[in-house]
């Protein structure tokens, strides 16, 4: 479950633990009932009709948080990880009042933070299932998915994740997502547009949880983003469908990797579960992709063969354990990249391959860095390329035998 990182606590601390010396602190906590009433009572003042009127002259003003405002809700967000705080707003209807603000607030700040309290909240049990079982403010959650705001993008990301991670109620958003087609097109723009890596991280932990828990909205999401039913031959459409899911996804998967290979693990894993079904393949081999996939495994191996040559003084001990920790994250991208490549390299046809030989993409060198990865535990699909491969250029195919002897392909 994820915990949002919240604003430090402005210098009020002392001034606090006198009030709630006389019994007005919340459970166990030494945090004030009174004071936390007065914070929610400005909140509702904020989303009032007569404070939410439009004109010209304070439009510009419901876009701003007042500091003082900002300060008192962002204590609020931090003390929101304390379950009996998190329970006392729900028993005070909270997420009713944040749900107003969501539906009538123009001011980015603002929203951040109710959805990043909603998002603390919804880590306990019981508050989750309530949070999900109101209709209302599940809509109002799901359309914060169309938000131009990044940071409001990303608490909602972590809220609908840790929804989705609540066995109990993970079918009712899979299922209201559904019912919302307009959700894909903002979650392929997010990942195909976003420069914001910690966004698209969490966007595609969220994909990728969605993925696991349900095929059909796999398939749907696939299938031209869901706007084509599943009990609809693909046949019967006269053109094939646009597959935009998979180009958003190698977007994303490119900009995370310029800032830390290690967060590849989720995109790869979303292209992993996109191979397990028919639609997912053909939306994904293409000559490109292939050529990618062997030359993040060819950076991988020159990252693993680099000597350590930090300026930093470390302790041996430190020393081993960021590698041993390094080197466990590289074998989980490791594992997923060579199922994926193995999965591709299942589906191409000889077209296919004739068409890579000739552009460079099926060299021998990049051949045989996909097999020097793929072999030994992916034989059987390696020993069945070598055949189509022969069909097409029989001196490249011996070649690559002979540099892999324990290849034995029956002519």
């Amino acid at each position: 479950m994820d915990r949002n990182p919240s604003p430090p606590l402005t210098g009020r601390d002392k001034e606090e633990k006198e009030e709630v010396a006389g019994g007005d602190c919340i459970g166990s906590t030494v945090y004030s009932k009174h004071w936390l009433f007065g914070v929610l009572s400005g909140l509702i003042q904020i989303v009032s009709p007569e404070n939410t009127k439009s004109n010209s002259d304070d439009e510009e003003q419901q876009t701003e948080l007042d500091e003082e405002m900002e300060n008192e809700i962002c204590r609020v967000w931090d003390m929101s990880m304390d379950e009996d705080v998190a329970l006392f707003l729900q028993e005070f209807n909270a997420p009713d009042i944040f749900m107003g603000v969501l539906a009538k607030s123009k001011c980015p700040r603002l929203r951040e933070i109710c959805v990043g309290i909603l998002g603390n909240m919804a880590c306990f049990q019981e508050i989750c299932v309530s949070i999900s079982s109101d209709k209302n403010l599940g809509q109002v959650l799901l359309h914060c998915l169309y938000d131009s705001d990044p940071p409001t993008l990303l608490e909602t990301s972590r809220l609908l994740l840790t929804c989705l991670s609540q066995a109990e109620v993970a079918s009712v958003w899979v299922e209201r997502i559904r019912e919302h087609p307009a959700i894909y097109d903002s979650i392929c723009f997010i990942m195909s547009s976003s420069t914001n890596v910690d966004l698209l991280v969490k966007v595609g932990e969220v994909v990728d949880k969605l993925f696991d828990l349900d095929e059909k909205l796999m398939l749907e999401w696939v299938r031209n983003g869901g706007t084509q039913p599943l009990d609809q031959p693909q046949e019967e459409s006269e053109e094939q469908p646009v597959f935009r899911l998979v180009p958003c996804v190698l977007e994303a998967a490119k900009q995370v990797r310029s800032e830390n290979p290690e967060w590849l693990d989720v995109y790869m894993h979303i292209l992993q579960l996109l191979t397990t079904v028919d639609d997912g393949i053909q939306a994904i081999v293409d000559l490109p992709l292939i050529d990618s996939l062997i030359r993040v495994l060819q950076n991988m191996e020159q990252c693993q063969k680099k000597p350590e040559n930090s300026a930093e003084s470390n302790t041996e001990e430190t020393k081993k354990t960021d590698l041993t920790q390094d080197d466990f994250h590289l074998k989980i991208l490791k594992d997923i990249l060579c199922e994926f490549l193995s999965n591709i390299f299942q589906a191409l046809t000889k077209e296919t391959v004739a068409q890579g030989v000739k552009e460079g993409q099926l060299s021998k060198q990049k051949c045989s860095s996909a097999f020097q990865n793929l072999l030994p535990f992916y034989s059987p699909v390696v020993e069945d390329f070598i055949k189509i491969l022969r069909e097409v250029d029989k001196a490249l195919a011996d070649d690559l035998e002979k540099s892999f002897p324990s290849l034995k392909v029956q002519t």
